[in-house]
């Protein structure tokens, strides 16, 4: 305590010594200055905020101390005088030493006292009596406090002033909680007008959104809903707020458990009923959870889905729809494809796809670029076959104005340009004429493109994924294909099975196009015979997945029948198995073995790949390491 007191002690003699040093006379009695009417009006003006949020508190301060003899003076940062409360006696005499609205409090203009000590050493202090620089103030005790914006800056200061003999520590207690009493109703109004900002702001912006924005707490009770919302349901906002989202929302339960279990859910489609009439709608969630990941709310936008499909037909080419969990699958192969392609995808390298038509490899493309670095990025894809020869060059690098007859007004980006920043899939590269395959060849080199007609090189950030049903090794040896372009293209080479080699895929796929079908036929899901469930499962597809997904939507047009033959012929790899060689020698390793049965097969089966590997009951993958391994030509056998 006595500590405390030699501290005080000691700044109110260094205020003293400021006050000798500013030319402050002892016997000086009002303020050396005072502003006139026009800058006290400027102050009022710029402290506006500050004076109407301080003066309701000083008139609670003057109705606890009404009739004991003080007075309350509120200053700004520099010790002016802003406004003044006090019984009408006390204020008289203060009056009478120009202690009025306008005068300067600081230690400049009056030296020592409690609200330019306040001000100088930004502390709350109480000076009394002698304490005071000036004669005229020995008869008063004052205690003031500095006041502080959110930043922690000196904006004001507040002090109330009384005769000496009422001197009492509680006195500084009170003028304490009033600054801080100021502050926090400082600190509130400031949120209280960002947040109404905001709030102006979110809703003129979720008005001006195309979609539908439904905005509810944890518990599903509305609280915010934009007009597009109110156009869809055909509602007005009033009668649904704080009322519950199930009453417009049917699939509520699922939402909550989705978000609660923090799983993606984008782009689901959803059909909302609003009287007679049902209406499809693409739906996003976003949860809304606190600093502690507990979920506080949720938004919910609607998006009708034929905008959806305007913008995909609009942007054809320039995004990937599938991710890995797209991907039907239950056959140990296909699920090592894609862990393997899951591990490749975050690579930079070029990825070759090879499979028969319709076994996926474009949605397998597209998921490895969901789930790559540049997912972000657009996805382009162009087919290498389905383009003419002499336009596939202005379709992959571009044009210049003025190239060609017909050339668009300021040019024409080319896909690679397109691409960049995202993946180019290069659809049937096998089918690319040679004269293009070296500019593509000089393209993956050097990672810029130069327009037709143009001479600037334009540097690309493109990841390459190309895919083919050819067998390039032999356009290779045939002269169609270029072997640098093949070695340049297949770094990561990845090969997709047919679905006759992958026959548990069947299944699980055949039931998830009965799904999708018939929601999208708006049909319910038709019986299948067991006769024709038995054909499914035992026919080859030649047409693979593309071919199974179009046998599904004929069955559900035909409610259970189908217009396609599956008849299966039972030949297959009994015949094989009854004709292959009775006798064998086994007097050697089993790796030799292993190699006779895989010549042997193939020499049967007149080189045919898929028969070879079928027969020895091991994928065509493991049947191309094998024969690397054994050094069998699987091409010339």
């Amino acid at each position: 305590m006595n500590t405390e007191k030699n501290d005080i002690k000691n700044i109110i003699e260094k205020s003293h010594i400021r006050s000798e040093k500013y030319g402050i006379r002892k016997e000086r009695i009002v303020p050396k200055k005072i502003s006139d009417s026009n800058y006290i009006n400027h102050c009022l003006k710029k402290n506006k905020e500050f004076f109407k949020i301080a003066v309701p508190f000083m008139k609670k301060i003057h109705n606890i101390l009404k009739g004991s003899g003080f007075f309350i003076v509120l200053t700004d940062k520099e010790g002016c005088i802003l406004n003044i409360v006090g019984d009408e006696d006390i204020l008289k005499k203060a009056h009478e030493m120009k202690i009025i609205v306008g005068a300067y409090m600081d230690e400049k203009s009056i030296g020592t006292n409690a609200m330019g000590i306040a001000i100088s050493e930004n502390m709350p202090i109480q000076v009394s009596a002698k304490e005071h620089f000036l004669n005229a103030y020995h008869k008063w005790t004052c205690s003031a406090a500095p006041i502080h914006n959110k930043k922690g800056e000196i904006i004001g200061t507040l002090n109330l002033t009384g005769k000496s003999s009422e001197v009492h520590p509680h006195t500084l207690g009170l003028v304490v909680a009033g600054v801080d009493s100021i502050e926090n109703e400082l600190n509130n109004r400031i949120i209280n007008n960002k947040l109404l900002e905001a709030y102006n702001y979110m809703n003129t912006i979720m008005d001006a959104m195309p979609y539908g924005i439904i905005a509810v707490n944890s518990d599903g009770i509305i609280l915010n809903l934009n007009k597009a919302a109110c156009n869809i349901f055909n509602i007005y906002e009033k009668e649904y707020i704080n009322k519950h989202v199930n009453s417009m929302l049917e699939n509520w339960e699922e939402i909550l458990r989705k978000c609660f279990a923090k799983d993606s859910y984008k782009e689901i489609d959803v059909v909302i009923k609003v009287g007679n009439k049902k209406e499809r709608y693409s739906e996003d969630i976003f949860p809304i959870e606190n600093e502690d990941g507990g979920l506080i709310g949720i938004v919910i936008t609607l998006k009708e889905i034929q905008r959806v499909f305007n913008l995909v037909n609009k942007y054809t080419g320039m995004n990937a729809r599938y991710t890995f969990d797209d991907l039907i699958c239950e056959s140990k192969s296909m699920r090592e494809i894609i862990r393997f392609a899951k591990n490749i995808a975050l690579s930079p390298s070029t990825v070759l796809i090879q499979g028969e038509s319709g076994t996926g490899k474009e949605m397998l493309a597209q998921a490895i670029h969901n789930y790559s670095h540049k997912r972000q990025g657009p996805f382009v894809a162009i087919n290498c076959g389905a383009i003419p020869k002499n336009l596939i060059e202005s379709e992959l690098f571009g044009y210049e104005e003025g190239t060609f007859t017909g050339a668009r007004k300021g040019g024409r980006p080319g896909k690679f340009e397109l691409a960049s920043g995202g993946t180019l899939f290069l659809d049937e590269i096998g089918e690319m004429p040679l004269d293009m395959q070296v500019n593509l060849l000089r393209v993956l080199q050097e990672r810029c493109v130069t327009r037709i007609g143009g001479n600037k090189n334009i540097p690309i950030d493109v990841r390459i994924i190309a895919a083919t049903n050819k067998d390039l090794k032999s356009a290779i040896e045939k002269g169609s294909f270029r072997d640098d372009l093949y070695y340049r293209i297949s770094v990561i080479p990845i090969f997709i099975p047919p679905l006759r080699e992958r026959k548990e895929d069947i299944e699980s796929l055949f039931k998830h196009f009965l799904k999708t079908k018939a929601y999208k036929l708006q049909k319910d899901i038709p019986y299948i015979t067991e006769e024709l469930d038995k054909k499914i499962l035992n026919y080859k597809w030649p047409g693979n997945v593309r071919e199974l997904e179009n046998f599904v939507e004929n069955i559900v047009n035909l409610e259970g029948n189908t217009s396609f033959n599956i008849d299966y012929d039972k030949k297959d790899v009994e015949s094989y198995k009854n004709n292959s060689p009775k006798e064998f020698n086994y007097m050697c390793s089993l790796q030799e073995i292993e190699r006779k049965a895989i010549l042997g097969c193939l020499k049967e089966c007149q080189g045919n790949v898929t028969k070879t590997s079928k027969i020895l009951g091991i994928s065509r993958n493991t049947l191309y390491l094998k024969a690397k391994k054994y050094k069998v030509d699987l091409k010339n056998t």
